[in-house]
């Protein structure tokens, strides 16, 4: 089906058909045919390739060499990214609406959800157990009406295909300069999402990808701590890696985050708590808060229990990538990058060399 909205704005004389759209013919009687093509030759992309077999009557072309098949990798979507980023946001719609409710008849209004970060569903026999986006909002029956994409990688927005066809008033939002698909309203640093009574900031935080956003929930109408929403920035005890920028642009956009309050709730993209928390015990072993908060993570693994959320005041206790600032680091981490070794780390350069280490130490 076409995109939501296309079909009530276009031209004269076009209409949709299948992947496009297709010119009528001045009569309306039907859409213009194209002169056949000479034997020999596909319909505008000149002559047949090798490797086709002649055409006979009532049959298709098909490859004389079949195509290996593609290797697809193995999923490695953690347990949080669908069913439990999808029930946090409505838990948190929930409980701030119960903080405040409506006096009267709004209270008998329609739940109105949003999503961050829809992945893509799986493929095969695990596709109907990859899809919790879709049995959450059958379960708690409320329409989707928005989704907030972090940047364009699949596990972020691959879901915004399905959930856009099944829901057609769903405004999908991210950066324009991600390439987020079925992108319907493109958001700017700062500018503020309205999903019912929730305001919802976009951040601008470039590193990870050119456009990626991160999204702070305002709970000070609610008398409650805000919420981030941080894609993959930050993590708990982490960041994410730095594919489409410079060190210098990821630490910009970590302090931007760091001048949020101590108080706000992180909700990271992908829960590696466990992991981030042994390499922060490798760069900083000393450090008490990070020993408390693993012996606090690994309990809540062994019960299943979710490890998120953290708060940006516990990160700077123990997040090495929130920490480029101490001394203690720079001095773990050994000589400057200068000829003699005398000279010191700029932030930058030390948070270049930690994410380094830490892919080294992921490989182990």
């Amino acid at each position: 089906p076409p995109p939501a909205g296309w079909h009530s704005g276009r031209a004269p004389g076009r209409r949709w058909r299948g992947g496009g759209f297709e010119r009528e013919s001045p009569g309306g009687a039907g859409p213009e045919c194209p002169p056949r093509p000479p034997a020999g030759q596909c319909r505008g992309r000149g002559p047949i390739p090798d490797g086709f077999p002649a055409k006979g009557p009532g049959q298709s072309r098909r490859l004389a060499t079949p195509r290996p098949a593609r290797p697809r990798s193995a999923a490695g979507a953690c347990p949080q990214h669908g069913l439990a980023r999808l029930v946090r946001a409505v838990a948190v719609g929930r409980r701030l609406r119960a903080a405040a409710p409506h006096p009267g008849p709004a209270r008998e209004s329609p739940q109105l959800p949003s999503a961050a970060d829809p992945p893509r569903p799986a493929h095969g026999a695990q596709q109907a157990a990859a899809l919790p986006n879709r049995a959450s909002i059958e379960k708690e029956g409320v329409d989707l009406v928005a989704i907030l994409c972090t940047h364009k990688h699949w596990d972020h927005s691959g879901g915004n295909r399905d959930l856009s066809r099944r829901h057609q008033d769903c405004r999908v939002y991210g950066s324009p300069q991600d390439g987020i698909p079925y992108l319907t309203h493109p958001l700017c640093h700062q500018d503020v999402v309205s999903v019912g009574r929730l305001q919802i900031r976009a951040l601008a935080t470039p590193g990870h990808t050119q456009g990626h956003l991160v999204y702070l929930l305002d709970g000070e109408p609610y008398k409650g701590p805000s919420c981030l929403f941080s894609g993959d920035l930050l993590f708990l005890s982490g960041c994410g890696r730095t594919f489409e920028g410079t060190a210098e642009t990821m630490l910009s956009s970590l302090d931007t985050v760091l001048g949020l309050g101590d108080d706000t709730l992180l909700w990271p993209g992908h829960e590696y708590a466990e992991e981030n928390l042994g390499f922060a015990g490798v760069v900083e072993p000393e450090n008490l808060a990070r020993e408390r908060k693993m012996q606090w993570v690994q309990r809540q693994r062994m019960e299943r229990k979710s490890t998120c959320p953290s708060t940006l005041g516990e990160e700077r206790s123990y997040n090495p990538f929130l920490r480029t600032h101490c001394l203690v680091l720079q001095e773990a981490l050994g000589p400057g990058p200068g000829p003699t070794g005398d000279d010191s780390y700029s932030r930058a350069e030390l948070l270049e060399k930690l994410r380094r280490l830490k892919d080294l130490h992921k490989s182990k």
